[in-house]
């Protein structure tokens, strides 16, 4: 049988390699099989490679990565991902290419990335109201509600002073022109139909993530240089959130002219762009909540999105909102599209900047049960960054940011990298304080902790050590951060957020079995994923009974209060 199947693939342009271990016993039949079937597939000493009685694993592992080494060499062929849709198609294979709608989308891709030589350089030309000129409208709108400038100016004279300045900053942008491959985009997300416009993403998404990795930096990753290294992946990246952001500036600078009285409502261009945004998040498309190259909100825009989604879906927004925090590099962006089915960017080395909001649509067979009409997932940032290690105010943002997201939360997801107890130790510190803050608003979200990464799921006396273990550093914690907000009142971790140490404690695996990407999936991370997933969902439906679930115009006020 084994013959007749070998022997049935003469003729073909595959080469053929077979490896001997002749400690089974059978080289005599082994050899003789050999022979018949050399002259049929064109067999010759090279193409047999043998594992010698009492050769060591070790050596022979060497001399069989030496033997593929040496074939791949002589066999140099690199095909991408559309030079196999021709092999795909001789196979009858249906690919998403040959459909016109695709085809459509695909070629109005291309003329926007096809111009697109040098990220950093389009940025500045054709993305113009980002980069310093943005970076210096967020510090102004900061400085407005710090103040930290003020010095012996009066008050209200150091604001005056402030909001010219922010002005000056709006009216140069407002100056600026929609360049041609923003115009190329708006038209892409404006006049394709729906299912033109999800190419198109699919699409950009595709093409930028390969351009910006051509423009990645060949810096070695050392100390002296990462600064540089920093900086240099900074401005080669580039996204589909780039031009949204591009789209909220615009719509910003010409809603303060308005506003300013320097122009009449008649004369608005971009007064449609909120509604574009808004069909967006409807498809599911993650929209940016907070910028993280600025450290940002653009806050009319979020506004006027969100109040276009409110009025898109009839005025029935009640949504329920969960939110994700931890370290950098722990999963969370995974976690979320592994439990949700969504499109947070997970790009290998790239980490979530900002925080970036998803809609998802309650299906109407269960909005009595669950309660509200959407539930919206809010990915962020990890915290401890080492990025932002070296500025003097990280720790502000991570305590900023952990605030904003608990503040937003019915439920807050802490995802904690079990093998760093150092970074574990500083997210539990600004979540604690984060919780604590919002204790004294009347706000308390339900606070599920998942531990990733964990060896053994099993190990239940190690997991109830943990439990206990977190428990008391969450105690600790909440105290000393009690007394450093001059609370007068003892106070524990149960006083500040709902939180079971049995029912909000999750230990998930690691996705792979051993080194990615080359390592088997391991089967019990989205099996853990899913027990997390009927848990929240178990959650919301015991929370609709007693809770209102917030809609859009109470969440965008949540959003300007915090």
């Amino acid at each position: 049988i084994q013959y007749a199947l070998l022997s049935s693939l003469q003729g073909s342009a595959t080469e053929y390699y077979f490896i001997l271990n002749y400690e089974s016993g059978k080289r005599s039949e082994t050899q003789e099989f050999l022979n018949k079937l050399a002259p049929v597939l064109k067999l010759s000493k090279q193409h047999v490679l043998e594992k010698e009685i009492g050769t060591k694993k070790e050596e022979f592992m060497e001399k069989l990565c030496s033997a593929i080494g040496s074939i791949m060499n002589d066999h140099h062929k690199d095909m991408n991902m559309e030079g196999m849709a021709v092999t795909a198609r001789e196979l009858g294979i249906q690919l998403d290419e040959d459909c016109e709608e695709c085809q459509r989308a695909k070629n109005r891709v291309k003329e926007i990335t096809a111009e697109i030589k040098d990220v950093g350089n389009y940025k500045r030309q054709i993305l113009q109201l980002q980069g310093d000129l943005w970076k210096s409208l967020s510090n102004m709108e900061r400085e407005m509600c710090r103040l930290k400038g003020q010095g012996d100016v009066p008050t209200e004279e150091y604001k005056s002073r402030l909001k010219e300045k922010l002005l000056e900053l709006r009216t140069q942008q407002n100056k600026c022109d929609l360049t041609d491959g923003l115009t190329k985009f708006i038209n892409g997300i404006g006049t394709l139909s729906q299912m033109e416009i999800r190419y198109f993403l699919k699409c950009m998404k595709f093409n930028l993530d390969g351009i910006a990795k051509g423009n990645h930096p060949n810096l070695q990753p050392n100390e002296q240089k990462l600064p540089e290294l920093d900086e240099s992946i900074f401005a080669s990246s580039l996204g589909v959130e780039h031009f949204l952001r591009e789209l909220g500036q615009f719509y910003e600078a010409e809603h303060s002219m308005v506003k300013e009285g320097k122009m009449g409502k008649i004369q608005r261009k971009f007064i449609h762009f909120p509604r574009l945004a808004a069909d967006l998040m409807l498809e599911g498309f993650p929209m940016e909540l907070i910028d993280g190259d600025v450290s940002n909100i653009p806050l009319q825009w979020v506004t006027d999105v969100l109040t276009e989604l409110h009025a898109k879906v009839g005025g029935k927004s009640k949504m329920l909102v969960l939110t994700v925090l931890g370290g950098q590099s722990t999963g969370k962006s995974t976690l979320l599209n592994t439990m949700f089915g969504l499109q947070f960017a997970v790009s290998s080395g790239g980490c979530t900047q900002g925080a970036f909001m998803s809609l998802i649509k309650v299906a109407k067979n269960f909005w009595q049960e669950l309660g509200c009409d959407f539930i919206l997932v809010i990915d962020t940032e990890g915290l401890k960054a080492p990025e932002l290690a070296k500025l003097e105010d990280s720790y502000e943002h991570d305590n900023e940011l952990a605030t904003l997201v608990i503040g937003l939360s019915d439920i807050t997801i802490v995802n904690l990298a079990m093998e760093n107890a150092t970074e574990m130790k500083d997210v539990l510190q600004i979540v604690v304080h984060a919780f604590l803050r919002m204790e004294e608003m009347g706000h308390m979200p339900t606070c599920q902790f998942v531990h990733q990464n964990v060896n053994d799921v099993a190990a239940y006396e190690q997991n109830m050590r943990d439990r206990k273990y977190l428990v008391e550093q969450l105690n600790e914690m909440t105290v000393a951060a009690a007394k450093m907000e001059k609370l007068q009142k003892e106070i524990t971790v149960s006083d500040i957020m709902d939180y079971d140490p049995e029912k909000h404690n999750w230990y998930i695996p690691s996705q792979w079995h051993g080194d990615a990407p080359m390592a088997p999936v391991n089967i019990g991370y989205s099996e853990s994923v899913c027990g997390l997933k009927k848990c929240l969902f178990e959650f919301v439906r015991q929370h609709s009974l007693n809770t209102i679930p917030k809609d859009v115009p109470q969440f965008i006020e949540w959003v300007k209060s915090l």
